[in-house]
């Protein structure tokens, strides 16, 4: 599958939450209807396979992942001992690219992984362009000088924004401090319907 370049809104019509990162109230309309032509005519109920899907769709479209990388985590995580959601969880918030947006330095996981794929991103001091790397407690994250004498980006940082429990933010720097838990986030994705999908 090649990557998506068509309109966000339309992700977020067909999975009937908002992936946008961000609020309008046009959006929240969209969202009542699905897309197409038909719009509420074509909802149909759905089976159990079919809730499955919709729930490991979501999850694909918020963190921006393809369906290979997206089987691959959860086949990994299902080898290991623990609970199975709350490590999809964790390591679907420890990529890369969530973390630059869950510490503000980006206004959406869209932007975020841009910044990493064009080299904007440092962990450690040190260049990293893959937005999949997953992030490594201790780590710390910053953007590159360049990127920080950007306007937008300069009023981005400047803003005082809460981090969820397990980052750390330090001005225009920011830490992973502990491994995600699945109470410090809201996640709008049932986990346990998308390891009953990869299970069949």
């Amino acid at each position: 599958m090649g990557k998506y370049t068509g309109p966000k809104h339309r992700l977020a019509r067909r999975e009937g939450i908002n992936v946008l990162d961000k609020q309008s109230a046009s959006l929240q309309r969209r969202l009542m209807v699905p897309p197409g032509i038909h719009g509420k005519k074509g909802k149909r109920r759905l089976s159990e396979f079919g809730r499955q899907l919709r729930e490991k769709q979501k999850a694909k479209v918020i963190y921006g992942m393809y369906e290979k990388q997206f089987k691959r985590l959860v086949k990994t995580v299902e080898k290991q001992k623990g609970d199975t959601s709350e490590k999809i969880i964790a390591l679907l918030e420890m990529r890369l690219d969530n973390v630059v947006y869950r510490l503000g330095f980006a206004n959406s996981r869209f932007q975020a992984r841009q910044f990493v794929g064009h080299g904007h991103v440092l962990i450690n001091g040190r260049k990293m362009t893959i937005p999949s790397y997953q992030v490594k407690e201790g780590d710390v994250i910053t953007l590159s000088e360049k990127m920080q004498k950007v306007p937008v980006i300069t009023a981005l940082l400047s803003e005082k924004k809460d981090v969820l429990p397990f980052l750390d933010r330090q001005g225009t720097s920011g830490k992973l401090v502990r491994m995600p838990k699945k109470e410090d986030v809201e996640v709008p994705f049932n986990t346990q319907q998308i390891i009953e999908y990869y299970s069949r």
